[in-house]
């Protein structure tokens, strides 16, 4: 379990504003809550997260495809995947201090100290014996953390049947006896724990008294399903198949905060994987080995990354898990794998009276698939992104610098040219190389300032590589190209540079790890 580290997120919300990245939303009327903007580096890393997202789940394999459907959708669209009647979340307020909360995130944050002291305990242990500290031992053999785990088994067995039964009002209980406190007014002063249901709905028509109820869609995975037939039979594909989509989804969440990580308006990546029922647990493993080899090879650190089972099922699924970053804000979900069953092609063929099936030639016979979703926040890989990259580091000079060592392949801006001088005929030469490397790459220019200067600014935005161009380049044709993680330059022909780079930055450099 990692330590929240608020500190850190506070400055990645300060450096994101100021080297345009993320705005607030609406900022000149002092802003709207949970909403952000992404400003001129913020959609050009969320752009280059997308492509290496598509490419990996839709060019790289034979059998899936892409889709992108509509936002609205038919009302019963919702009826059906359950939404209108199910998709809500357990609120509890405290009466002190009027703040609103999740019921069962409270129980988690409680849980997650418990956590941090069998995490503690195994740090004492490690000290105390050194090398020769088994791990796995000490955590099966220790009284105090087998009592501590027996405290979360405990805990999670009660959330776990106060929420598979909705009985409410043990949540709240279950709160009271832990004694959970308002973290804002510090009191155990409660109401009872409510459903409210986290759709947006919107009217459609012209007049407002003949208009129907329609929703902002939660989820991008029901575009998908009502779509299961035209990709199926247009694209003649064949069980087992996918379809993935990347778009925007909408909730009205009570409690969004920690900057981006959740948000009312927010983008997700889904892919539907549809196969032969019976086959749904070998598929459910093969996608949880390749999402997480998707995360890894991206090179943010394989310690910040953990496998979380759901005890809570939701009620289509029969396995889930997440895929858990280290955040600033501790351990949290970053992307879900589900197995689906049949639940929602089912609920689809029951409201629409239309068939869902796939004719499989070799057993000779029609069934609905079973589903495997992988489902990803693309704003939640965003503050991945920003998290593990933001770095403080003093150089060798002594002289300091805040750099975003962001995977080149993801970087906003690849390459940025830079003329020693703004005379001597440096800045023209500048300018030609410029515009070959532009056909290539995202660059920028830069000529004000002092190198060392230009040099920082490139780091703070995250740009892999700088090229110089100074006197000697004139007479030799070569530049020196900096390296952002280590300072390194080297020096190298003008004609080497494009392909130099390409095989540095790259998107081919991660897919081909893959």
């Amino acid at each position: 379990m990692a330590n929240q580290d608020d500190n850190l997120l506070k400055k990645i919300v300060a450096h994101a504003k100021e080297y345009g990245f993320v705005f607030p939303s609406s900022e000149i009327y002092d802003g709207l809550g949970a909403a952000y903007d992404y400003g001129q580096y913020g959609s050009e890393l969320k752009n280059n997260i997308k492509n290496f997202w598509w490419k990996a789940m839709v060019q790289m394999h034979e059998n899936i495809v892409g889709i992108d459907a509509a936002i609205f959708m038919h009302p019963t669209t919702w009826k059906a995947s359950g939404h209108v009647d199910a998709f809500n979340d357990p609120l509890i307020d405290n009466k002190d201090s009027k703040k609103r909360y999740r019921a069962d995130v409270l129980i988690e944050e409680y849980i997650a100290k418990i956590e941090g002291k069998i995490k503690k305990e195994v740090q004492k242990a490690a000290k105390r014996f050194g090398d020769s500290f088994d791990e796995t031992q000490f955590l099966a053999t220790n009284g105090r953390v087998i009592e501590y785990n027996a405290q979360i088994k405990s805990i999670n067995d009660r959330m776990k049947s106060a929420m598979e039964t909705e009985q409410l009002n043990e949540l709240k209980t279950l709160i009271e006896d832990l004694g959970i406190a308002c973290p804002v007014s510090g009191s155990k002063n409660w109401t009872e724990v409510r459903q409210f249901n986290l759709m947006f709905s919107t009217e459609l028509g012209s007049l407002a008294e003949g208009a129907n109820t329609i929703y902002l869609r939660p989820e991008t995975a029901q575009g998908i399903f009502v779509n299961f037939l035209n990709v199926q039979k247009t694209g003649r594909m064949k069980i087992p198949f996918g379809i993935a989509q990347i778009g925007k989804a909408f909730r009205n969440e009570i409690i969004a905060r920690q900057f981006i990580f959740r948000m009312r308006e927010f983008e997700q990546m889904e892919m539907q994987f549809f196969v032969k029922p019976g086959e749904e647990m070998k598929w459910y493993d093969h996608w949880k080995e390749k999402r997480i080899q998707w995360h890894k090879i991206l090179g943010l650190g394989e310690d910040n990354y953990r496998f979380h089972d759901h005890l809570n099922l939701a009620h289509y699924a029969n396995a889930a898990c997440d895929i858990e970053f280290n955040f600033p804000m501790g351990f949290k979900e970053l992307e879900g794998i589900h197995s689906r069953t049949d639940f929602d092609l089912k609920a689809h063929e029951e409201h629409s009276g239309k068939k869902l099936q796939f004719f499989d030639p070799q057993e000779n016979q029609n069934y609905v698939p079973y589903v495997i979703e992988t489902s990803i926040g693309l704003d939640r890989m965003f503050l991945a992104i920003m998290s593990a990259s933001y770095k403080n580091e003093t150089l060798e000079d002594g002289s300091e610098r805040v750099v975003l060592k962001i995977p080149p392949a993801l970087a906003p801006v690849k390459v940025a040219v830079l003329p020693l001088v703004k005379k001597d005929g440096l800045s023209e030469k500048a300018r030609e190389i410029l515009e070959t490397l532009k056909f290539h790459f995202n660059c920028q220019y830069d000529e004000k300032d002092a190198i060392g200067r230009r040099y920082r600014r490139q780091d703070a935005i995250g740009t892999p590589y700088c090229v110089t161009i100074d006197h000697d380049t004139l007479q030799d044709h070569s530049v020196t190209l900096r390296d952002r993680d280590t300072t390194k330059q080297e020096r190298i022909p003008i004609s080497e540079l494009t392909n130099r780079i390409e095989g540095l930055v790259s998107i081919n450099t991660l897919l081909q790890k893959l």
